[in-house]
């Protein structure tokens, strides 16, 4: 069942239906300030942390689902409603939201009356913006009062739903003309306030909760809404909302038009104060002027457009698939870059709270933006460098505003270090700038280093962190948290992923060994064009003797194992009663270059067919476990088919597909590729639940009650890593150190497709043919009408247009 369409023209999903199976959202904001916006308005804002510095309140888990968020009410005579369904949530003669790159446009018509709310973060501003436009489509004249609704956050979102002893009585704001100011601890600690506004003169105001809903009612049934009339309360302890009044009358035909700004501020110490307790608001007044007239809004948004569509530029497809299309042209690229601004640390389905920038995560997230915002990527790779210990190892997550490691967390992910690598890599290979390698970025404990001393100890940490077949010890955890042979948990409430009763442990990881030859590569190319020729033979032997241990200790009769446990038992054997096969070691030995010259390869991704397909993608292992398992931590702790345990996870099929395509086989490889892509999911959106537009992390596998059921969205490497699969892979177009590589592997239906690649400032206009309908090959390739003799483009750099010709064959 469609809860809506795509408009790929205007860069949307159009939703129709307000009740949609799960909230459908969105994400505002590019830089520091962002927010997640629903379909029906419910969400909250944050500036840089979602965590340290909520804007906004939001209640996870709640009854019901997506309470809170930027709220209007519209009040005729007693007839109560609001223009984005919730919260009143009644009956709407028409209702449309259009979530778009950075905004959301939310529009609905009742009784005659039309209304249409823009909401965006401007470029370059620590602001939202809220443009309503209300419209009498009668033919009689129409009286309304309006009523805004935003509950201030006390900054710390997890001391603010549990700190209550201390937070019902610190809550403070100002209120100057028609803008609520939201001071708590300013008076002390912070230097940072924000503010909600409105552009014309209000009726009235409330800043007290309380007064405003009432102590017994809800966001759908504000006691002021209700009565028509606001109180002038001002908030002193308990909780601080921004709630305006305007009262307006319309003649048929009539429009109006109302900017509400959300802003954020920060002072420097020493101009904190305007007078002795009265904030100082210059920043304010001068942010709420840049945005507060109808043609000025009009400006920002058509930049913001401008600036989404100079991104999506940089790689665009055209092929007879138009959900292929327009997952890769719009919405997987536009995902890429949500996850890369935020990591896993604030969706509906993370909190905000537990989590900042992973030092995993975001070096995959590099690997589906770097040809849009490799500047950004560069810095990025910096930060996370300097969370990394001399010894290669590095803080799992850092905190966003600070850019200092999570303590909690801590280290001991022993995959961590090779992802630095692998991004580094992916960086040099898009933009050719190997000055990188030497920028300066100290260790976490101070010590003066460039970034290559950075990937030399990344390289060096799996040699000197070996078990007893050769193989990488897997620490805490690698790629899957889940997977902790060094816990042994049995006390509830303890941290799978960061608690280890067996210091000693040796138990080792397949996986790691098969990133281990895979990165390797990339690290030796590095050392030699750095002239470290001795430094990348021996990297070199080390990748050669890996690879061994993995062709004599890392498989199985026909299919790669998993891991060795604290015991030194096989893990996704055969021989195992539950988790005989998993998919990782599966994607990445074969990346790696395993089993390629023996057939090995294939009889592994034949398996990988037989035991992990289903109609919703490939699961993660076989059988699942159904009991707990003490030696294998947390992902025996999921029911069968959530989750790590044989749940569709969707962030490692894509390693498959590339798998597939390294053997030839284009045909699998896409229809791993359309099983979790969302646009072929629409048309069931009632049992995938999540958003039709957007990867989720995780789907139910065949095992759950739910299968197809999916979980998590947004916020994943799936993002990243199914960018690399369809564009690097199945249409062949990859960024190398010696150019831009052009080898698809496509079904053989296919008759051919074209791209428009930027690369290196020059444009790339490819078209690839496939008349014999063949799966993998190029028979020939033409640069501007001059064949080549290998499939590879070097950069040419005079910033024009070129055209490439491709036959397959």
């Amino acid at each position: 069942m469609k809860y809506g369409y795509f408009d790929d023209n205007r860069k949307e999903y159009v939703i129709t239906k307000p009740q949609t199976p799960y909230p459908w959202i969105n994400y505002l904001g590019c830089e520091a300030y962002f927010s997640l916006i629903s379909n029906t308005s419910g969400g909250y804002s944050f500036y840089k942390d979602a965590s340290k510095r909520r804007l906004t309140r939001y209640r996870y888990n709640n009854v019901p689902t997506d309470a809170g968020g930027r709220y209007y009410y519209l009040n005729e005579g007693g007839d109560i409603w609001s223009p984005t369904w919730a919260p009143v949530k009644k009956a709407l003669d028409e209702y449309e939201c259009r979530h778009g790159m950075g905004y959301t446009i939310i529009s609905s018509r009742y009784n005659d009356i039309s209304c249409e709310i823009l909401y965006f973060v401007p470029l370059e501003a620590n602001c939202e913006i809220h443009q309503i436009k209300i419209k009498n489509e009668s033919n009689r004249k129409r009286k309304f009062k309006l009523f805004s609704f935003i509950e201030f956050c006390l900054w710390d979102a997890f001391d603010d739903m549990s700190n209550f002893q201390r937070n019902f009585n610190i809550g403070e704001v100002e209120i100057e003309g028609s803008t609520i100011y939201h001071k708590t601890e300013y008076r002390e600690r912070r230097n940072h306030y924000s503010f909600f506004t409105v552009n014309q003169k209000i009726d009235g105001f409330d800043t007290d909760r309380e007064s405003f809903i009432g102590l017994y009612n809800g966001f759908n049934e504000p006691e002021v809404v209700v009565t028509g009339k606001s109180k002038n309360s001002v908030a002193s302890g308990w909780s601080p909302i921004a709630s305006h009044s305007i009262f307006f009358e319309l003649l048929p035909g009539e429009e109006k038009v109302l900017i509400f700004q959300l802003g954020y501020i920060e002072n420097q110490k020493e101009e904190k104060w305007e007078k002795p307790g009265v904030i100082n608001k210059n920043k304010a007044h001068s942010l709420i002027e840049q945005f507060n007239t109808e043609d000025k809004v009009q400006e920002a948004f058509i930049r913001l457009n401008r600036y989404w569509n100079m991104l999506l530029d940089n790689f665009t497809v055209r092929s007879q698939d138009e959900n292929m299309n327009r997952m890769v042209n719009i919405w997987n690229q536009y995902q890429c870059m949500v996850t890369f601004n935020l990591a896993r640390s604030a969706s509906y389905f993370e909190s905000g709270i537990s989590r900042g920038i992973g030092f995993r995560d975001s070096n995959q997230d590099i690997l589906g933006v770097v040809h849009m915002i490799p500047d950004r990527a560069r810095e990025r790779i910096l930060d996370l460098a300097a969370t990394q210990f001399e010894d290669g190892s590095a803080y799992h997550q850092y905190e966003p505003i600070s850019k200092k490691g999570n303590d909690a967390i801590g280290s001991g992910f022993n995959d961590d270090p090779l992802w630095l690598i692998m991004s580094t890599a992916a960086y040099i290979k898009e933009t050719g700038r190997y000055d990188i390698l030497e920028e300066k970025v100290p260790f976490n404990n101070g010590k003066e280093a460039i970034l290559f001393d950075h990937l030399k100890a990344s390289f060096w940490h799996v040699i000197n962190n070996k078990g007893p077949h050769g193989l990488p010890l897997i620490g805490h955890a690698d790629w899957n948290d889940c997977l902790n042979l060094s816990c042994f948990s049995e006390e509830p409430g303890e941290s799978f992923q960061t608690l280890s009763n067996k210091k000693d442990s040796q138990a080792e990881s397949v996986m790691i060994a098969g990133m281990f030859i895979t990165v390797g590569p990339d690290f030796v190319k590095l050392c030699e064009h750095l002239g470290e020729k001795e430094l990348a033979q021996e990297a070199m032997r080390h990748i050669d003797e890996m690879k061994r241990s993995i062709e004599k200790y890392g498989v199985d009769p026909s299919w790669f194992l998993r891991a060795y446990d604290y015991f030194g038992n096989k893990v996704g054997s055969i021989e195992n009663e539950e988790g005989q096969i998993y998919i990782e070691p599966q994607g990445f030995c074969i990346m790696g270059g395993v089993g390629l010259d023996n057939g090995f390869a294939k009889k592994a991704l034949d398996s990988v067919k037989d035991r992990l397909d289903t109609q919703y993608g490939l699961i993660l292992l076989d059988p699942t476990y159904k009991s707990y398992h003490i030696e294998l931590g947390e992902i025996s702790s999921y029911p069968p088919g959530y989750k790590e345990n044989g749940s569709v996870f969707c962030h490692n099929n894509p390693w498959i597909m590339i798998a597939e395509t390294i053997v030839g086989n284009g045909e699998r490889a896409f229809e791993y590729y359309k099983k979790i892509a969302p646009a072929y999911l629409e048309d069931i959106s009632e049992i995938h639940r999540t958003e039709p537009y957007v990867y989720a992390q995780t789907i139910a596998g065949r095992d759950a009650k739910n299968h197809g059921e999916a979980k998590n969205s947004w916020l994943t490497g799936t993002a990243a890593w199914n960018f690399v699969a369809i564009t690097q892979w199945i249409l062949g177009i990859r960024a190398d150190f010696e150019g831009l590589v052009i080898d698809p592997c496509i079904p053989s239906d296919w008759d051919g497709f074209q791209v428009k690649r930027r690369y290196f400032g020059d444009v790339y206009n490819i078209t690839v043919r496939n008349p014999q309908h063949v799966e993998k090959g190029v028979k020939q390739i033409k640069l501007d009408d001059v064949a080549l003799e290998k499939n590879i483009i070097k950069p040419i750099k005079d910033g024009k247009t070129h055209k490439i010709e491709v036959i397959m064959g």
